[in-house]
């Protein structure tokens, strides 16, 4: 079996990733805690509190995959769930006994531009009460909030009122991924643009800043996979998986 490597230097970490935007967003810039793995042709990014969750970003062979994973988990501890491919993930619950199933979604990104951001502004700190409201109303499992440590600004729109009626935050980007979160549209603004305008801002903004922008979506959310393409993101079918109770 292939030895376990640690990468300390982000060229390191970027030549092993080869290109793998999930793993470039995990790693970010290594801020302190993340720890990066190799292991042949395996890689695995532990990153700490990435949106949310510990993250353990995994890509590579199955085989070596599962070993890296065996090895790794021990040293990072067991709140880290192992996130890739979907055909990865579930084949490496079946490899390494102590993983279940957490969850399959989607993973999308773009390169180009979208020019659909009519309508959408950059918000600013007196707006966040406002944002708070509308995701308490119309997303309130959103990871992104106001304030929260990683999340950096949120883009909105609003009615000929002044209402906030939809808001999408830049939220846990990375220096070569730029990362979309918190994307809500009240319920009386769907169908009208809103949140596509403020998708598009945001997502045009992250492209010209990090070359690349992502996101996470369940693949349950048919209306906003829809969204997404329809402003020309791919899709990347992912799971994760978390260290059972057993």
């Amino acid at each position: 079996m292939a030895d376990l490597r640690e990468l300390h230097s982000i060229h390191d970490v970027r030549s092993a990733a080869n290109g793998d935007a999930l793993l470039l967003w995990a790693a970010g810039d290594l801020p302190h805690g993340t720890r990066v793995f190799t292991l042949g042709e395996a890689s695995a990014v532990a990153a700490p509190a990435l949106s949310c969750r510990d993250r353990l970003a995994v890509t590579g062979p199955a085989d070596e995959a599962a070993d890296l994973i065996r090895a790794v988990l021990p040293q990072v501890g067991p709140t880290f769930r192992p996130i890739g491919d979907e055909d990865l993930i579930r084949g490496l619950v079946t490899c390494v006994p102590e993983l279940e199933i957490a969850d399959a979604f989607g993973w999308m990104q773009t390169e180009a531009s979208t020019s659909r951001r009519d309508g959408a502004s950059w918000l600013t700190a007196s707006d966040r009460s406002d944002i708070a409201r509308l995701l308490d109303e119309a997303f309130p499992n959103s990871y992104a909030r106001p304030d929260r440590p990683g999340v950096r600004r949120w883009a909105g729109a609003r009615d000929e009122s002044g209402t906030l009626l939809a808001c999408a935050a830049d939220a846990w980007s990375a220096p070569s991924v730029g990362f979309l979160a918190g994307v809500a549209t009240a319920e009386q603004a769907r169908g009208r643009g809103m949140g596509t305008a403020v998708c598009s801002l945001v997502l045009d903004s992250l492209v010209i800043d990090h070359g690349v922008a992502a996101l996470i979506v369940d693949s349950w959310n048919t209306a906003a996979v829809s969204l997404y393409r329809g402003l020309g993101l791919s899709w990347r079918p992912l799971a994760a998986a978390r260290v059972t109770d057993r």
